[in-house]
C-alpha cells in the first residue's frame, strides 16, 4: 500500500531529516519525494510505501503529526487511493 505525505511550514534546518527518522523507525520506504521553497515557507510531498510499515496507519497518522508539532510544521498522510480519488478532474 502507498500513501502521499505532505509536509508545510516555515523553513527551518532539519524538517526532511525528521520526517525520514520517523519514516526509517516503523519501516516505511520513502519512493519519490517532492520539496521546495515559497520565499520563507518549506513544502514536501512524499509517495511512500507502507507494505513493511512496522506500526498500523493510523499510529504512523498520529506519530507524523505529533512530530510535526515539534517542529512547528503540518504534517499529513493520506492513501494514495484517497489522494487520487481527492485530486480527479
Amino acid at each position: 500500500m502507498k500513501a502521499i505525505v505532505t509536509v508545510l511550514g516555515k523553513d527551518k534546518v532539519g524538517i526532511i531529516a525528521d520526517v525520514a527518522i520517523i519514516m526509517k523507525e516503523f519501516g516505511v520506504n520513502i519512493c519519490d519525494i517532492s520539496q521546495t521553497l515559497m520565499q520563507e515557507y518549506f513544502t514536501m510531498i512524499m509517495l511512500v510505501d507502507l507494505s513493511a510499515a512496522t506500526v498500523d496507519f493510523a499510529t504512523l497518522q498520529k506519530e507524523l503529526a505529533a512530530r510535526g508539532m515539534e517542529i512547528g510544521v503540518d504534517i499529513r498522510i493520506q492513501h494514495q487511493d484517497l489522494f487520487d480519488s481527492m485530486h480527479k478532474i
